[in-house]
């Protein structure tokens, strides 16, 4: 058959493509070959819009380690607005668009198997960000160490529940993330190393425990609300597993004028909301994550993707379990720090927010801002 000449078969092929996809299709551009202008095309695709820190942080932090990493790269990135098989379009349309890597935060880790599966067949490397997604091959995995997230919200936990006894347990309400994430997996491993003992020795107990579809703060809010219509109210704390959840699980307890009475622990992200919400008394903690540092690690590994295609081995720490790769995805942990009302300076120090970010509102009023601000 004849070869169109360039021109032509750019014209043929946007007529093919998704409209999201205009946008990086370009002469010989297949799978893994990046733009006619030598450069190469990277997509991050994001699962949502409730977990703050991905469209605030992880986004615009993974474009400028990019640009830093490799100018001539050009990074797309995507919101699947916690829709997973949208999610897994945005992948085929990745894919069609001439995509030479994905950075994919899944929105689903057992939907984004197949994403996996066809960004393999067409030879698109994939680097899991965070999330894992199970039931196909990814090139690697950069992702917090999980274990130590639940961890630190565990002994966080068990520091407030201290108190109870026998005769008087404390009662309390668990809220877990996405069910099958391998994050909620290892952050309940965590928690449970420091509650489960006191659970067994009947000092707390668990009035309610249920996993939150999505991480989706309005879930959370609703599973809150029903655990407080069961127990009348009689909660004397809540452990939870990230900042959304945890906001869902505060505006339940404002509406029963519960809040800075009933500690919500175990929040992660470290987002604006959530910071404000520890230096107001709502929230105990959070379990701060350095998003720069994820960012900049992430697109060293995807650098070297595009330039080796392969991971060098001297930066992979351990495997996350996908139930498709053995031993698991070769993975890079990185160190996680807690959070409290007194250390969130720690945050400003990092440039994540600044003190006038933080100290709007009614957050203004508290003594922290009050020294910070003048």
């Amino acid at each position: 058959m004849r070869r169109l000449p360039c021109s032509r078969r750019i014209a043929v092929r946007l007529a093919a493509l998704p409209a999201a996809a205009l946008l990086v299709a370009a002469c010989g551009s297949s799978g893994g070959s990046g733009s006619a202008s030598g450069g190469k095309t990277v997509y991050m695709l994001l699962p949502n819009t409730t977990t703050v820190r991905f469209t605030t942080q992880d986004g615009p932090d993974f474009k400028a380690a990019m640009k830093k990493a490799m100018p001539d790269a050009k990074v797309v990135i995507q919101n699947a607005e916690n829709d997973p098989q949208k999610q897994v379009q945005q992948v085929e349309t990745a894919i069609s668009g001439g995509a030479s890597a994905i950075v994919l935060v899944a929105a689903d880790p057992y939907i984004a198997g197949g994403a996996l599966q066809k960004a393999s067949v067409a030879k698109v490397p994939v680097l899991l960000y965070d999330h894992d997604a199970r039931g196909g091959p990814a090139a690697a995995q950069v992702v917090f160490n999980s274990l130590s997230v639940g961890q630190n919200q565990g002994q966080d936990a068990a520091k407030l529940l201290a108190g109870g006894t026998t005769a008087k347990p404390k009662v309390i309400a668990r809220i877990y993330g996405n069910q099958g994430d391998y994050g909620t997996t290892q952050y309940k491993k965590g928690q449970d190393q420091y509650i489960q003992p006191l659970v067994k020795a009947g000092k707390v107990k668990v009035a309610c425990e249920t996993y939150t579809p999505n991480w989706d703060p309005a879930k959370a809010q609703s599973e809150m609300e029903q655990c407080l219509t069961k127990t009348g109210n009689k909660i004397d704390a809540v452990v939870v597993m990230n900042d959304g959840t945890a906001g869902g699980a505060i505006a339940a307890l404002k509406a029963q004028s519960l809040t800075g009475k009933v500690p919500v622990i175990g929040g992660q992200d470290a987002d604006l909301q959530a910071v404000q919400y520890i230096l107001l008394g709502y929230q105990y903690s959070t379990v701060y994550k350095p998003f720069k540092l994820q960012a900049s690690k992430a697109a060293e590994l995807t650098v070297q993707l595009l330039k080796n295609g392969k991971i060098a081995k001297s930066d992979i720490s351990g495997y996350v379990d996908n139930g498709f790769m053995k031993p698991g995805v070769p993975a890079v942990f990185l160190p996680v720090q807690d959070l409290h009302a007194d250390t969130v300076s720690t945050l400003v120090k990092d440039g994540v927010w600044t003190w006038k970010q933080i100290c709007t509102g009614a957050t203004a009023a508290t003594d922290t801002c009050k020294k910070e601000m003048g």
